[in-house]
C-alpha cells in the first residue's frame, strides 16, 4: 500500500495577521507565526522572538531537523541582526524542551556573525544535552551556512573522476566540511531573508537558478527548479521582493542566470506560474529517468523519503492532490519543503 505524508512548512498570511498581540505568538496556530515571519523584515519586533520560538517549540515545529529550516534561517537572521540584544534574545528562548534546543544551536552557527562561536560558548550553558553538537560547531566539524557549496559549481563527471583518480587513494583526507544541497537549505536562505531583507540570502537563491538545466545531478536541478518557482510565487505576492528581482536583473548576472531571471519577473507580474511548477516537475522527472540519472542519489531524491522534498510540493500540486493537505501555496508563501511526500511501501 502506497503511504503519502504532507506536511505544511510555510504559510504566507496577510499583513494584519502580523498585528496580533505580543502575548499570542507563545499560543497562537503555526498560520500565526509563519504570517508573522513573513512580515518581519516590514515591522522588525526582536523583542517577541522569544515568544514566537516557544510557540514553534509548543506546537513541535522544530521538532523534524530535515524541515525545519525556514525556522531556523529566521532565527539565525534575527541573530545576526541584532548583534547588541542576540545573547538576551537567546536567554529569553529557555527554558526550552530539550529535543528543540539543536535549533537554537544550528541558528547561532548559521548567523554567519564574525562572533558567533563567542555567542555559541555563551549559550552552550543552557543546552548541556547539545554539548556534543555545539563541540562539533565550534571545531568546524559541522558546516555552517556560508559552507553551502552554492558558488562554486563541481559536475557529476568531476565527481566520479575523483573517484578513480591516485591521488584519492594516497593524499590526505579533506577537512573542509560543506553543507549538503538539500531543499531544507533553500527554506533556510529564505527564513534567513524573512528575518532580515537582507540581499544576500536572496542573492544566493538567485544563484540557484543556474542549475535550472542542470543535466548531470538531480539534487542541483531540484534545487534550481524550486528557487525559480518559490522566486516567482512569493515576488508574485510580494512587491518589495519583485523590486529586488527587477533590480537585480539590471545588474551583469551569468548568461545561464539572466534569461531565467527574466522568466521569473514575467511570471511574477502575470501571476503565471503554474507553467514553472510544470515545467519543473517535468526536468526533474526526465533527469530520473534518463542516463546516470538512476544512480544519481536515488536514496534520498529519487524514492522521496529522507526529508521534506521539493518534487513532492510541484508533484502533490500537480496531480491536485489537494484532499491530503493544505496546497503549496497558502496566501502566498511556497518554500522548497513546504510539502513532503513518502512514497514507499508500508
Amino acid at each position: 500500500m502506497r503511504r503519502v505524508v504532507i506536511g505544511l512548512i510555510a504559510v504566507l498570511l496577510p499583513l494584519s495577521v502580523s498585528a496580533a498581540p505580543v502575548r499570542q505568538l507563545e499560543v497562537a496556530p503555526k498560520e500565526v507565526i509563519l504570517g508573522w515571519i513573513n512580515q518581519y523584515r516590514h515591522n522588525p519586533d526582536p523583542e517577541r522572538v522569544p515568544l514566537a520560538v516557544r510557540g514553534m517549540s509548543r506546537l513541535g515545529l522544530l521538532s523534524d531537523t530535515e524541515g525545519s529550516g525556514v525556522y531556523v534561517g529566521f532565527l539565525a537572521g534575527i541573530i545576526a541582526s541584532n548583534p547588541d540584544k542576540a545573547d538576551a534574545l537567546i536567554a529569553r528562548m529557555f527554558p526550552l524542551s530539550p529535543d528543540h534546543q539543536w535549533a537554537i544551536v544550528r541558528a547561532i552557527a548559521y548567523s554567519g556573525r564574525p562572533d558567533w562561536r563567542t555567542v555559541m560558548q555563551r549559550a552552550a550553558e543552557r543546552m548541556p544535552v547539545r554539548r556534543v553538537m555545539v563541540e562539533k560547531f565550534l571545531a568546524g566539524k559541522l558546516p555552517t551556512l556560508d559552507q553551502a557549496p552554492i558558488e562554486k559549481d563541481e559536475t557529476w563527471g568531476e565527481k566520479m573522476r575523483g573517484q578513480f583518480t591516485l591521488a584519492k587513494y594516497f593524499s590526505k583526507p579533506k577537512t573542509d566540511v560543506a553543507l549538503e544541497l538539500t531543499p531544507d537549505l533553500l527554506d533556510t536562505l529564505w527564513g534567513y531573508f524573512y528575518a532580515t531583507g537582507n540581499d544576500r540570502p536572496l542573492a544566493r537563491i538567485i544563484l540557484m537558478l543556474r542549475w535550472t538545466k542542470e543535466r548531470d545531478l538531480l539534487e542541483k536541478l531540484t534545487l534550481g527548479s524550486m528557487a525559480k518557482y518559490t522566486l516567482a510565487v512569493n515576488s508574485a505576492r510580494n512587491a518589495d521582493l519583485l523590486a529586488k528581482l527587477k533590480y537585480a536583473a539590471t545588474q551583469p548576472q551569468p548568461d545561464t542566470i539572466k534569461p531565467v531571471l527574466a522568466e521569473i519577473i514575467e511570471a511574477a507580474e502575470t501571476v503565471e506560474t503554474g507553467k514553472l511548477r510544470n515545467e519543473a516537475l517535468a526536468a526533474i522527472d526526465e533527469l530520473k529517468r534518463k542516463g546516470p540519472g538512476t544512480k544519481r542519489d536515488i536514496s534520498l531524491w529519487g524514492q522521496v523519503g529522507e526529508g521534506a522534498l521539493a518534487i513532492g510540493c510541484i508533484a502533490a500540486a500537480v496531480a491536485g492532490q489537494i484532499e491530503f493537505g493544505i496546497p503549496c501555496v497558502v496566501g502566498g508563501v511556497a518554500t522548497s519543503a513546504a510539502l513532503r511526500i513518502w512514497d514507499s511501501p508500508k
